[in-house]
């Protein structure tokens, strides 16, 4: 999942947890890039708990949970048939994902063609 304010594409840490921030955006989970959250008040733009105020919630099987004060919501009916939050803010993203899994494929079929 890319990052829903830039879209920059998640890579795993060499070592260590993710630099990457987790959030709930217009009802669906969203992830925020180290970069991002530098540059942006990103906590502005996330869903709130009804119950204690925070942005700490995640979503699982329709349901989104406050992982501050544990408080649960089920989906609202109006929000099942709601579209997905819009795309990434930079159309270049997707070329930067095309180049990604073109150097990534040539560098698997060189080391093919060179054994």
């Amino acid at each position: 999942m890319p990052c829903y304010r830039c879209g920059a594409r998640q890579t795993d840490p060499a070592r260590g947890p993710s630099p990457w921030k987790r959030g709930v955006r217009s009802g669906r989970m969203v992830l925020v890039c180290p970069a991002c959250q530098q540059v942006h008040d990103w906590t502005a733009d996330l869903d709130r708990c009804a119950t204690c105020g925070s942005t700490m919630l995640v979503r699982a099987l329709g349901e989104t949970t406050c992982r501050a004060c544990g408080a649960s919501q089920p989906e609202r009916p109006d929000r099942a048939d709601a579209p997905a939050p819009a795309g990434p803010q930079h159309p270049s993203s997707d070329d930067a994902l095309a180049d990604e899994v073109r150097a990534a494929l040539d560098r698997v079929l060189h080391g093919i063609r060179a054994e």
